[in-house]
Formats: C-alpha cells, sequence, structure tokens
C-alpha cells in the first residue's frame, strides 16, 4: 500500500534480524504505508532497511532491549519524512493535507475512512479548487467501509476551524474562513468520528489540471 518508490534507509546499530524485521515494520507502519497520491501503487516499491552493524555498541538482539524503542523512533522519524516528501513531490501536487481520523473503534476503521477521504476525485479536486465543500469529505466518510457508522456523531475541523460537529454544520462556520484554511499550501483535515479512542493520520495530496497533463502525455 505504498506510493511508488524505492527507500532505503541506513543504521550504524548492531541489531539483529529478528528485531530489525521489527523495526521496518513499525516504522512502515507510521510511513510510507500512511501515503497516497492517486492511490496507486507500482510492483517496485520497496523499503529497505540496511543495519550495517559499524558502531561499537553491544548488539540489539531482541525487541524488548530498552534501546529499541529509541531506534525505533529515530527510525520512524527518517521514513516519515522521506514518505511526506514523496508526497510533497506528488504528480502536479499543489496541496500537502494532513487527514487524521479520531473517535474511531479501531485504528483500521480510522484508517479506512482517512484513506476513502483521500482518495476520492471529488475531495481531492475541492482540495485543488480550494473548495471548502464539506458535503464531499462527508460522502467520502459515509462511503467507507465501517459498520455502523453514525453520521449524527461526526464532526469535521479544517485545521482549528471546526466545520460540522455532531453531523451538522456548526452555526458560525462560514464558507469564507473554510476558504481561508484550504487555500493554505499545507493543512490539516481532522474527523472524529465519535464512537471510541482510536485515532490515525494519513498524508495525501490534491488533483490538479498537472497532474492529469502529466499522466495524459507520457506512456511507460
Amino acid at each position: 500500500d505504498m506510493a511508488t518508490m524505492l527507500a532505503f534507509v541506513a543504521t550504524d546499530a548492531r541489531v539483529a534480524p529478528g528485531p530489525l524485521d521489527d523495526l521496518i515494520a513499525c516504522a512502515n507502519r507510521a510511513s510510507f504505508s500512511r501515503i497516497t497520491v492517486d492511490g496507486d501503487t507500482s510492483t517496485n516499491d520497496a523499503f529497505t532497511l540496511i543495519a550495517t552493524g559499524a558502531s561499537d555498541m553491544p548488539a540489539i538482539n531482541s525487541s524488548e532491549d530498552p534501546r529499541f524503542e529509541l531506534l525505533a523512533r529515530t527510525i520512524t522519524g527518517v521514513a516519515a519524512e522521506l514518505a511526506q516528501a514523496i508526497v510533497r513531490d506528488g504528480e502536479g501536487a499543489t496541496k500537502f493535507v494532513t487527514i487524521t481520523v479520531q473517535g474511531g473503534a479501531s485504528a483500521d476503521e480510522c484508517l479506512e475512512v482517512a484513506f476513502t477521504i483521500a482518495g476520492s476525485p471529488l475531495v481531492k479536486t475541492a482540495l485543488f479548487a480550494g473548495d471548502p465543500n464539506w458535503g464531499r469529505f462527508c460522502m467520502a466518510i459515509g462511503r467507507a467501509r465501517v459498520t455502523g457508522l453514525d453520521p449524527d456523531k461526526v464532526s469535521l475541523w479544517l485545521d482549528d476551524l471546526r466545520v460540522a460537529a455532531a453531523g451538522v454544520m456548526v452555526p458560525d462556520y462560514t464558507d469564507a474562513a473554510g476558504a481561508a484554511v484550504m487555500s493554505a499550501p499545507e493543512f490539516q483535515v481532522r474527523i472524529d468520528l465519535g464512537r471510541g479512542t482510536a485515532s490515525e493520520t494519513i498524508w495525501t495530496t490534491d488533483l490538479s489540471y498537472e497532474y492529469v497533463r502529466i499522466n495524459a502525455e507520457y506512456r511507460t
């Protein structure tokens, strides 16, 4: 579930194969598996983590080693920075958009909603236009494969601007305020499903005229 890419990260730490597998799985979940440009993937997508063992530190032989968590945070941070760079450099991209879905019953359903929003052509063109058409976000939320989702519990923010609460637009929201947020090159769309404590974040782009031109004019 990655965007088209080859990613290589190296550490001079000494790490045994078992915890090294755990490290790359942990880093991938929070980085390359949290991005989408157009939803398509490639046959050569890969993320490779190399532990050279060049340092003099004692080897990390287990994920229970106290040093494992620090190394995992560091490698995940590097991987997330690289993953976000892919989104920022997406074909024809003019917007870098963070989508956070919270209040879910599970991480999986938060991701399902987030990726459904990020993959919607109607949402992506609204992102490009800076059009705060919050009905398009609600459409995508409703289309997500989440059993028992109650639209009357859903809330929506653009950055810190609350757009909707309990399934309806808040009285003090204005389209002008929403457009001001969405005209920026980077902003956050935050959704609260109102059904739990799980939360997940992904990163995506808009869908621009330039994206269509690039992909219409070349062939592999």
